[in-house]
């Protein structure tokens, strides 16, 4: 069924038109049978004075980064997608970028405690402020592994991938100054989407999806410093899962409703049963799918302890940390501001300042990526991780790089074995695309490995007769 011919379930006509009145909800709907917009999100550490090279492209309002494309291209056909130049985004999900630009001005230790696939956490890292902290997390294994991918892309050094439910953090000891909670919800915002999520609505789900909210905030809540904010979201349209939770939690767990600026151009839709400081983005009003948003910081002050002794490493993920294997050089930019960890045969590096935190969430958390993950250390053998290469804190010079065209490209993502020039040193060498990183291959004379993750590499054949050049730099 396209999108024009779509039909929503009886009980979601009735109760949204009465949410929003009969004017309000028949945009809606003629919203919802419209496609959808097709937006991106440039990744500014790696982009420098990139741009989208369609001409007609638009950029989002309320993200500095973002862009309207006038058309969908194959994704999958664009190698620099892979290597984390950009994130594809809708718009609406970008509004977080603007939140955090308003709400916080110092260095933070921030969750985003339902991450995956990972689009709010890479806007909210593009923006946090320099010497912060983002955990990203989330409770699904299938999912997390797709946040970890998208993470590792994005390229970010400090930042943490964790894959646990909300109650997890509490036995951590961690206290953050912002979480991010873009709770599970029933769907709304996806219906023009995804046919899926109107099949499953119902009034029953949307009673299901209320309570779960309320058991997952109450379960961070106590990880939140006092005066720390909360970012509470969802893709739905009902007052249950956004305006109502969002009143119990300010008054039931104790906080205060922030304000954020915005333009009225952009077309926000203020709240729908009461006077709290809600963003609603609205198909047929907003450029971009369905988002409810609020922000709210809790009652009372932070008051920092003093800091402890150092304590000893201890058992954390099933592997004790202990000293990493001398590497003769940290092959990243302004090594010295980072230490190295061991986890089994995976060697990170982590920002010193963050070095207690990230020993914190390996003691009780299930930790996926710490920093950045540098390599395999197996004996005297060490095999520098795909991470490594796609890392904006990466120092170039610690590698040989061959530089490819679109087709050697798209092989080497597809984990092909690709042709290295004669002169190609042995040893491990970083595969570029328009000079920038995709991964590792290791040369050993008459051939060379592939070392891109078996588990990202893509499955589609032909992309090099869709291949459409996006970014312009």
């Amino acid at each position: 069924m396209n999108t024009e011919q779509r039909f929503f379930p009886d009980d979601f006509v009735s109760d949204t038109s009465k949410l929003m009145g009969e004017q309000m909800y028949a945009e809606l709907e003629d919203g919802l049978r419209q496609e959808p917009p097709t937006s991106i999100r440039l990744n500014p550490l790696k982009c420098g004075q990139a741009r989208c090279k369609a001409a007609d492209s638009e950029k989002v309002a309320w993200c500095d980064e973002g862009v309207y494309l006038n058309s969908r291209p194959n994704f999958t056909a664009d190698p620099l997608l892979h290597a984390g130049m950009y994130y594809v985004q809708e718009a609406s999900s970008m509004f977080v970028a603007h939140v955090l630009r308003q709400v916080v001005d110092k260095p933070v230790l921030m969750l985003d405690l339902c991450a995956a696939p990972g689009g709010k956490s890479t806007a909210a890292r593009s923006v946090l402020p320099e010497g912060s902290m983002l955990i990203a997390n989330e409770p699904m294994r299938n999912r997390a592994n797709i946040l970890s991918e998208n993470i590792q892309k994005f390229g970010h050094p400090d930042t943490i991938v964790t894959n646990n439910f909300p109650r997890d953090f509490r036995k951590s000891g961690l206290m953050f100054d912002v979480v991010l909670a873009d709770v599970p919800c029933s769907g709304e915002g996806m219906f023009r989407k995804d046919e899926g999520a109107v099949a499953d609505w119902s009034r029953n789900k949307v009673e299901e999806c209320s309570a779960l909210q309320r058991d997952i905030i109450s379960d961070i809540w106590q990880c939140l410093k006092p005066g720390g904010i909360l970012i509470y979201s969802t893709c739905t349209f009902n007052a249950d899962e956004d305006e109502h939770n969002a009143e119990w939690i300010a008054t039931e767990l104790g906080g205060d409703f922030v304000t954020i600026a915005t333009d009225s151009t952009w077309h926000i839709t203020p709240s729908l049963t009461g006077d709290a400081p809600c963003y609603r983005f609205l198909p047929g009003k907003t450029r971009g799918e369905g988002l409810f948003m609020t922000v709210i910081r809790k009652h009372g002050e932070w008051e920092e302890k003093p800091k402890k002794a150092k304590e000893s490493r201890k058992k954390g993920n099933g592997n004790k940390p202990h000293q990493a294997p001398t590497i003769k050089q940290i092959p990243l930019k302004s090594s010295e501001n980072y230490v190295l960890t061991q986890h089994g045969d995976t060697v990170s590096a982590i920002r010193r300042e963050w070095e207690s935190v990230a020993n914190a969430a390996a003691k009780s958390l299930n930790v996926m990526v710490s920093g950045v993950t540098i390599g395999t250390q197996r004996g005297k053998s060490f095999v520098p991780d795909h991470a490594l290469a796609l890392s904006a804190e990466l120092n170039r010079d610690a590698f040989p790089s061959v530089e490819v065209g679109v087709s050697e490209a798209i092989s080497y993502l597809r984990r092909d074995n690709i042709s290295l020039p004669a002169s190609t040193p042995v040893g491990f060498v970083i595969i570029t695309f328009r000079s920038i990183p995709l991964g590792f291959v290791k040369n050993i004379g008459n051939r060379n490995n592939n070392l891109y993750p078996a588990e990202w590499r893509i499955k589609s054949s032909h992309l090099e007769e869709q291949y459409q050049e996006i970014l312009d730099f």
